[in-house]
């Protein structure tokens, strides 16, 4: 298994370490590990060896000074405003500021979003019960150094026991094959499983003359309802989809 990578990153934290433990020259290190001789030498400076974020330490507007955005600052939350009126009411005292400026001031100290009063959203409403056995299945992507490695994951809806296999593709029959894996690791009956619109998982709907999708004879074989989510509603598998986050999370912590 590879370390996963941020999109722009070169070099992993165990790499970092090794440079940082190391006593050879910067000429040697970054050929070895095909790196700018400049990113070792700012790598062995640093106290960690985690990715460190892109500019300047401490980000400050070019175009308003230190009290003019805590007065823009002060008159967001005191107001509570939208970003275009309260650039309307600023602009008088301040008029040399811009909407974007405005917009990146907010968003350095938070507030860039409005707080939700109450009323102005319905209120959550609990999750449908369901009976132990009702799975939820789905394929996420992990980004390695090695290239895409495929996560299919399964929970149950009731206990949220979850199941997990890593390939190198995904493709309909790896799907069918980790339904298998899941019907012989749960010890109860699995009863309806419930999938997204992907060709791992169904037929497209232009598909009129294809035969049966291996995933759903595998589910006729051992008396599984397959069900499918509305198109272009992710929301509907939510507890999965949040359960691939924290796999993700859970291998970049193991393995970066």
């Amino acid at each position: 298994m590879g370390h996963l990578l941020p999109g722009s990153a070169r070099t992993t934290a165990a790499v970092r370490r090794a440079l940082q433990h190391s006593q050879e020259s910067l000429g040697r290190l970054a050929e070895r590990y095909h790196v700018n001789p400049k990113t070792v030498a700012k790598g062995n400076k640093r106290p960690h060896v985690h990715d460190a974020p892109l500019g300047p330490k401490h980000p400050c507007s070019p175009v308003l000074r230190q009290e003019e955005e805590a007065l823009i600052v002060g008159f967001r939350k005191h107001t509570l405003l939208p970003l275009d009126d309260c650039l309307s009411g600023l602009q008088a005292t301040l008029p040399h500021v811009t909407r974007s400026a405005l917009h990146r001031g907010l968003t350095r100290h938070g507030i860039t979003r409005l707080p939700d009063l109450e009323g102005d959203k319905p209120a959550n409403k609990p999750f449908k019960p369901y009976p132990i056995g009702s799975f939820h299945i789905d394929r996420a992507e992990v980004r390695t150094e090695e290239g895409k490695l495929s996560l299919f994951v399964a929970i149950d809806r009731a206990c949220t026991f979850a199941d997990a296999e890593r390939h190198n593709e995904a493709n309909n029959m790896l799907a069918a094959q980790c339904l298998r894996h899941l019907i012989a690791a749960v010890p109860d009956k699995i009863h309806p499983v419930l999938t997204d619109n992907g060709m791992q998982f169904t037929n497209r709907q232009r598909d009129h003359y294809a035969l049966h999708h291996i995933f759903d004879v595998v589910c006729h074989e051992h008396g599984i309802a397959h069900r499918l989510t509305p198109v272009n509603h992710p929301w509907t598998k939510g507890q999965v989809e949040r359960m691939n986050r924290t796999f993700k999370e859970a291998m970049a912590k193991k393995y970066h």
